[in-house]
């Protein structure tokens, strides 16, 4: 490839057509260089002879040149290091899987906040603090122990005092904590299922779209082929340059394509990094190819599954349970709480005995605040008790929205793999071949090429779609398909 394949092949559009020289220099630049076997060297006894270049098309070239001349070095680098084929072994989903559990941050951060959690009903069960006193009462005097030989009113005391609920409120509360643990629980779950379901997702997404890098280097070696054909018959002077032109149009589209493909391959590869907690810079991870994953349950099963085992719907379970012994804990509240304290005070024992002092107090709760506490109380418990029943619906009907859209792209994709596909590639060979005899125009051969691609690329769009139900049946429900 060299940057004269695009002079002599401005030469040979004519002069009446000077505009197709522009379209053909956007190409070159666009796309990269022909081949050098897309410059004819030689015509056909009989065909007319190019006419001479313009001044303005000479000077075009001149410009191009160095330009077309870069983008070939660009493009054979591209070439040789292809994305899609990559060296290493492909990694499976569930290594990878494995790898998530252990180190993904989110994940990490909710157990932990599990382990903090199980640590409340203890500290909710305790008693309170109790309180140590040292008294000191001076008489005369500010100075310390002022009057403690002569008068019975300077003593020096010590004495505890301890705070005791009334009987049943620090079980309820530890109760209450014990439900929180267990909402902080099923919140890990969630997070787990969901960071899960994002690994699967880029997975996924990554395995199709170096599926899709093979199909386009596919797709390039048939217009390949194609471009080929039409030189042929452009030397025996059959055929005419345009044909040739929008060979090398549809091969630099295919240059696009890989570029766009290799681009959203990076993406996916940074979130597949994300969620590891990889290093960026570490080796790209290469999946295995797409393959369809039936469902082994029947629907009821399934949707059985996503209300009982929803970690969602069990989340507002565990609120619901919260908030009755919340209801709870607010009816005990209108009971007392006790105190019980205790002083032993000495003055010069000398002269003066000890005193001792024995002290319970009662508290008497205010009706009015305690009602509005239970009030509230309730309410949340009703709000949770609704919020649990229209969780469970919201993932029942996204499980059965989930099961109906996988068995379509199941069924699809048979159609796709079984019908579909083998028939446009059996239409593209006949195509060619009655290309290659005159039978068949360049159109309707390039449009046969095009099906081939479009029906490979539906396919594994179909696949992707397929594995992307079945990762949201697996965090509805729970349950790992083989």
């Amino acid at each position: 490839m060299n940057a004269n394949c695009a002079v002599a092949a401005l030469r040979y559009v004519p002069t009446c057509r000077w505009l197709a020289g522009w379209i053909l220099c956007g190409v070159l630049v666009a796309g990269g260089a022909w081949p050098a076997e897309c410059a004819p060297q030689e015509r056909a006894a009989g065909s007319p002879s190019p006419p001479a270049e313009s001044p303005g098309a000479e000077r075009l070239s001149q410009r191009l040149s160095p330009l077309i001349s870069r983008r070939n070095t660009g493009t054979q680098e591209q070439e040789h290091t292809a994305p899609g084929r990559p060296q290493q072994a492909p990694t499976s989903l569930a290594a990878l899987i494995a790898e998530a559990v252990q180190n993904n941050p989110a994940i990490l951060a909710a157990e932990d906040a599990v382990h903090a959690a199980a640590q409340m009903p203890a500290q909710a069960r305790a008693l309170p603090d109790p309180h140590f006193i040292a008294q000191q009462f001076a008489v005369g005097s500010p100075r310390p122990f002022a009057g403690y030989t002569n008068s019975d009113f300077a003593y020096f005391g010590l004495g505890a005092s301890q705070e005791f609920p009334y009987p049943g409120k620090r079980g309820l509360r530890s109760a209450v904590a014990e439900r929180e643990a267990d909402v902080r629980r099923q919140s890990a779950e969630i997070v787990r299922r969901e960071e899960i379901e994002k690994l699967k997702e880029a997975y996924y997404r990554l395995a199709y779209l170096q599926q899709v890098l093979a199909i386009h280097h596919q797709h390039d070696a048939l217009v390949q082929q194609i471009a080929a054909a039409a030189e042929i018959r452009y030397r025996a002077g059959q055929g005419n340059q345009q044909d040739i032109l929008r060979a090398q149009l549809e091969h630099t589209r295919v240059l696009r394509d890989l570029s766009m493909t290799d681009q959203e391959g990076g993406e996916a590869q940074a979130e597949l990094k994300r969620i590891l907690n990889r290093p960026q810079g570490s080796p790209d991870v290469v999946t295995e190819p797409l393959a369809l994953t039936e469902l082994t349950l029947p629907q009821e099963t399934l949707v059985a599954r996503a209300r009982e085992e929803n970690p969602d719907v069990r989340e507002r379970a565990e609120l619901v349970r919260k908030s009755q012994a919340e209801v709870d804990l607010a009816r005990r509240e209108f009971r007392p709480d006790f105190g019980l304290s205790y002083m032993w005070q000495r003055t010069d024992p000398e002269y003066y005995r000890a005193y001792y002092m024995l002290t319970f107090d009662v508290n008497f709760p205010r009706r009015k605040p305690r009602q509005a506490a239970l009030a509230a109380a309730e309410i949340n418990t009703e709000r949770a008790r609704r919020e649990q029943a229209a969780q469970a619906q919201a993932a029942q009907a996204e499980a059965i929205k989930q099961i109906v859209d996988v068995r379509g792209s199941d069924e699809q994709a048979h159609i796709y793999r079984e019908g579909l596909i083998p028939q446009a590639r059996a239409a593209f060979e006949a195509g060619m071949a009655a290309y290659e005899s005159g039978r068949e125009d360049f159109q309707t051969l390039l449009s046969s090429a095009m099906d081939v691609l479009n029906l490979d690329l539906e396919y594994q769009q179909t696949l992707l779609a397929h594995q992307l139900g079945i990762a949201r049946i697996e965090r509805l429900t729970g349950t790992v398909e083989p």
